[in-house]
């Protein structure tokens, strides 16, 4: 009995704490900061990004904590928001047991325990999609997914807010290695070449397609392969991935039954004076206008068969489905805005889609915080 009062006060204890720093106001940062601060990774800049960080997380994590308590249509309740709800609350228990930072030593213990925290999270996007099946399974069939904006604008806010927490902590951890690559501050490649990334991040999606379908269309990148802008490569190649793999599986869709060889997908990379623009182009039939409003939600998927409540994300590890979540597109254009980008899909049924990723070159616009 003393055992379960306890943990009962524990458990209040660790749900007022939660709401006092979920009111807490949030401090944004930009690219440019991020780039200005780490080019000196010395023990007492470490030391005062460090202290941000316990400060600043606690704030963040326990807004989504009290988000995902209080969600609409009994979503807070599915099993996989729960399993979602609880890493949260165990990441926010962690910063909040940590003691003040006064030393590097502190700084150094603080660094793994936020690097462990990132791993933790790892699983919450597969997860949450996994939670938003689990609803639509339930749902009064009166209620039609065009009614869950609420649902919609959640999963908006709390993508976003994940993008910004793994991106301060990937900063601080980044910064610690004692032999970065020429050019990086952090995890910020001051000398970025998109050419590079939409290469690889082509080659990557290939290969997906190619397991998938046992072939997979040409991808030609055409652009000024020496041009560089600052950005964060793993962000700038998980847009172009999530692009370029969906227009493949378009066009092998489309031509798997046909004598005609796949027309190649076409990657044009252009350097303006504000943005760098990515178009993706394809011939892979399009999409009826009918349904351009939904390819940003959260709750709609082209997949003929959405990844189920059986797939094992922790036995997958890194491995990639070729389609599945319903959430790549909505969760890349999150990516694009991040920096003060975007993302655009313009669509000519019947022939095939252009895909228009806009990244921002100036990098002092402020993340936006939800």
């Amino acid at each position: 009995m003393a055992v379960k009062k306890a943990a009962e006060s524990a458990m209040r204890g660790l749900a007022e704490e939660v709401q006092k720093w979920g009111c807490m106001k949030q401090t944004g940062v930009s690219l440019r900061y991020m780039m200005d601060f780490g080019s000196n990774p010395n023990p007492r800049n470490l030391l005062i990004g460090a202290q941000f960080l316990h400060k600043e997380l606690p704030i963040r994590i326990a807004r989504r904590a009290l988000e995902l308590e209080s969600l609409p249509f009994g979503l807070s309740h599915k099993p996989a928001v729960l399993k979602v709800r609880d890493w949260y609350l165990d990441s926010f228990r962690d910063l909040r047991c940590f003691p003040e930072l006064k030393d590097s030593n502190d700084e150094l213990a603080f660094t793994r325990m936020i690097k462990m925290i990132k791993v933790r999270h790892n699983n919450v996007v597969p997860t949450m999609a996994l939670g938003v099946q689990q609803l639509k399974r339930d749902l009064d069939p009166r209620i039609h997914t065009g009614d869950l904006g609420e649902i919609h604008e959640f999963l908006n806010r709390f993508y976003m807010s994940r993008i910004g927490i793994r991106m301060l902590i990937g900063q601080h951890v980044a910064l610690h290695d004692p032999n970065p690559e020429p050019g990086c501050v952090g995890q910020i490649n001051t000398k970025l070449s998109p050419m590079l990334v939409a290469e690889h991040a082509a080659e990557d999606a290939r290969a997906i397609c190619m397991r998938e379908y046992g072939s997979a269309p040409e991808v030609n990148i055409y652009g000024d392969p020496t041009f560089h802008f600052p950005y964060v490569p793993s962000h700038l190649h998980l847009m172009v991935f999530e692009l370029v793999k969906n227009s493949l599986r378009a066009v092998e869709e489309r031509f798997m039954d046909s004598d005609k060889v796949a027309p190649p997908v076409r990657i044009i990379v252009a350097d303006g004076l504000e943005d760098v623009t990515i178009k993706i182009s394809d011939e892979g039939g399009g999409i009826a206008r009918s349904g351009l409003p939904r390819i940003f939600t959260y709750l709609y998927s082209t997949a003929k068969n959405l990844v189920g409540e059986n797939y094992d994300h922790e036995a997958a590890g890194d491995g990639v489905i070729m389609a599945g979540y319903g959430c790549g597109l909505p969760i890349s254009r999150l990516y694009a805005r991040y920096f003060g980008g975007d993302l655009q899909i313009i669509s000519m049924e019947g022939y095939g889609t252009d895909a228009y990723l806009h990244l921002s070159r100036l990098g002092d616009s402020q993340e936006p915080l939800p």
